[in-house]
């Protein structure tokens, strides 16, 4: 199984449509995902079309209330797509932690064990922040793809992160890799994008993929639906770039 932490301390860049429709790329390519959703918001988890409702163990019972990961785990409409929710109550989880002793960063170790070989990936979607939940679930991961809006003040923040990252690597996971930078949000209509793209691929040239997110109303509206792009609209320019996205992650490892 390879686990992937999708994050970036900024808000708005496409972190959680790329948790979503990544996973929901793999499903249809016939891989077995399941993500966690760790994000307060759960907009992750209302996006695949969770009610509240149905929802009787969260990720905070997980890393907080040592629950078994199989007793939360809810099946998604999205093909091969599994999923540990997100509430609220996540909210509080930074607290919960600082208080623990001899906190190691593996709080995520036990649910990645426990669902290794059921799963192919394993998909984490942070909040926007670089607190103890961001850096527990660096702490595990293989590898990491890190949004970037393509737009101005793309790189704000960027260098907190990599140092973020460095110091988990150096810490605790020192297998851990940068799997690729992704542009989102793209308009190629616009000088801007263009340059904030030739900035990135100059500064990190191979770690950027190769695929490109547009800006794409599809996209937005896909979430309030409860469906994945290619559910909501498997033709538009959103799920080709998805589903492009989705076989350079299959790429990763192969020579």
């Amino acid at each position: 199984m390879e686990v992937i932490t999708i994050t970036n301390q900024k808000g708005g860049v496409g972190k959680t449509t790329t948790a979503m429709n990544l996973a929901a790329g793999l499903g249809l390519k016939g891989k077995s995902v399941l993500i966690l959703d760790l994000d307060p918001q759960a907009n992750l988890t209302s996006g695949l079309g969770i009610e509240k409702h149905n929802i009787k163990y969260d990720i905070f019972d997980l890393i907080i209330k040592h629950t078994p990961p199989k007793k939360a785990i809810i099946k998604t409409s999205s093909i091969g797509v599994d999923l540990i929710p997100s509430t609220i109550q996540l909210a509080g989880a930074d607290i919960h932690l600082s208080m623990l002793k001899n906190l190691d960063e593996k709080i995520f170790a036990r649910t990645i064990d426990s669902c290794k070989r059921k799963y192919d990936y394993l998909i984490m979607d942070c909040p926007p922040s670089l607190g103890l939940l961001n850096r527990n679930a660096l702490a595990v991961a293989d590898k990491i793809i890190i949004p970037i809006q393509a737009e101005y003040y793309a790189l704000d923040g960027l260098t907190q992160l990599l140092s973020t990252i460095s110091l988990v690597k150096k810490m605790f996971n020192p297998t851990l890799k940068i799997g690729g930078l992704l542009l989102t949000m793209y308009d190629s209509r616009t000088n801007l994008a263009k340059e904030v793209k030739n900035e990135i691929e100059k500064f990190f040239k191979e770690q950027v993929f190769k695929t490109i997110i547009p800006r794409n109303i599809k996209l937005a509206a896909a979430p309030s639906t409860g469906q994945s792009i290619f559910d909501y609209d498997n033709n538009s320019i959103g799920a080709k770039s998805y589903d492009a996205l989705s076989k350079e992650v299959l790429t990763w490892g192969v020579k």
